[in-house]
């Protein structure tokens, strides 16, 4: 691996306002500073985003390919057993590539939640549902809804859901499941784009599923590790994230959708869309970075100016963030952050004891934790696309290298914005 002193020996040292982080991301290493405790904090809060996105990757699967033109969805996050039991294909002994040592079902954990919620009490499903007690799956659809409107982002996927071949597609699958329903299959026939629009957002839900459904054993596996004392530092765990981006780009994204037993793909797997580029990628951008601001914290209305008129400039992601929970399903993800709560190991719980300032900061500190550990995925992706498309670190070719540089200083541009939080990460008063 390339150090900051053989670095330094071939090109100058970077003059960018982040030259510092430059040259430790020169070095193979991450945003985020190297230190205990911030290896500590990102598995463990990994750990805990694994168990609720293994109920959110099913869920949207299952809305995608069964709940699908639902009029009335009320029923919705109520998975069947037969989704918590569809097998993940990044674990357990049928995986198509194990990831994680453990069960290809639902999470244990998950279950047990499921069963009796922060209540504690078996009750019936709806109770829980009504009383909020349970995985709040309105986070996922914001994160859903953000890869919808900033589409076109690379890739191929939205193009093709504006192509003539998705809406046959559609058309079939339509008018099997309205079958006998005269007034829906008049108004498909009537306002078509009404109901390609929608399908193409039951897509993104595909999309989104199968894309969460890599990175729940990714993280699962990431704290069994840790446990284990087999990460070194927080490289470690960057470089680890690599290694699985790399293992698992060409998972196909698709869609199907299911009415009885036909089958019916709005998005073939032949069409040969893969999980790097048409999933990972525009997720990256779509929920890190942009995501859209808060409704009412800042007015929509054009001639106010207080929301970017280009959506390339929207600066509203996780990496971004003021965290203070708002109870909104946006970013600051507070839904997600409650969510990540009933999941923390044993020494993330320990460690909030020592630093919050009672109960009611927990979701704040765990936010910032969050934070923190989205950095350093961000910087596993940015390693990654400099794999894929420059030269290695260590490369003796100066030109290689200032290419190299030019990458990660295009990068750290888009922190330069006030709001940022790559500064305050820097430090581990940032509480």
């Amino acid at each position: 691996m390339a150090t900051l002193t053989e670095n330094k020996t071939v090109i100058p040292p970077s003059t960018h306002p982040f030259a510092h982080i430059i040259h430790r991301l020169e070095a193979g290493g991450s945003m985020l500073p190297d230190t205990p405790e911030n290896l500590k904090q990102i598995i463990g809060i990994y750990k805990a985003y694994a168990v609720p996105m293994d109920f959110y990757w099913r869920d949207l699967l299952y809305i995608a390919e069964r709940v699908f033109l639902d009029p009335l969805p009320a029923f919705k996050y109520f998975l069947p057993q037969s989704y918590l039991d569809l097998p993940n294909h990044y674990a357990g002994d049928t995986a198509d590539l194990r990831i994680w040592r453990g069960e290809a079902g639902a999470h244990p954990e998950l279950l047990e939640f499921m069963d009796k919620g922060e209540l504690g009490k078996k009750l019936p499903k709806l109770f829980h549902h009504l009383w909020h007690d349970r995985v709040n799956m309105e986070f996922a659809e914001a994160c859903k809804q953000a890869m919808l409107w900033h589409q076109g982002m690379g890739g191929r996927f939205n193009d093709y859901l504006y192509t003539d071949e998705y809406k046959a597609n559609c058309d079939r699958a339509i008018a099997a499941y309205f079958k006998g329903n005269p007034l829906m299959l008049g108004l498909h026939k009537y306002f078509p784009e009404l109901f390609y629009e929608k399908c193409r957002d039951l897509s993104y839900y595909s999309n989104l599923g199968l894309f969460w459904e890599v990175m729940a054993p990714v993280f699962f596996e990431m704290s069994d590790i840790y446990d284990e004392g087999g990460f070194s530092g927080v490289p470690d765990a960057m470089d680890f994230l690599v290694n699985g981006i790399f293992a698992v780009a060409g998972r196909p994204i698709y869609h199907h959708v299911y009415v009885g037993d036909e089958c019916f793909e709005l998005i073939p797997k032949s069409k040969a869309f893969t999980w790097l580029y048409e999933a990972a990628l525009p997720y990256v951008e779509a929920v890190f970075y942009r995501t859209a601001p808060f409704r009412g914290t800042k007015s929509y209305n054009a001639q106010a100016h207080e929301v970017p008129g280009e959506q390339k400039d929207f600066h509203y992601g996780i990496l971004y963030a003021d965290v203070f929970p708002v109870g909104s399903a946006g970013i600051p993800p507070t839904l997600l952050m409650q969510d990540m709560m009933h999941f923390l190991p044993s020494y993330l719980t320990d460690y909030y004891d020592n630093y919050c300032r009672g109960d009611d900061d927990v979701l704040i500190q765990l936010g910032i934790t969050f934070q923190r550990s989205m950095y350093n995925v961000t910087s596993a992706v940015i390693q990654a696309l400099r794999t894929a498309l420059l030269y290695p670190l260590d490369d003796p070719n100066p030109g290689h290298r200032l290419a190299n540089r030019q990458f990660f200083e295009a990068q750290m541009d888009r922190f330069l914005r006030p709001e940022a939080r790559l500064k305050d990460i820097q430090s581990q008063e940032y509480r």
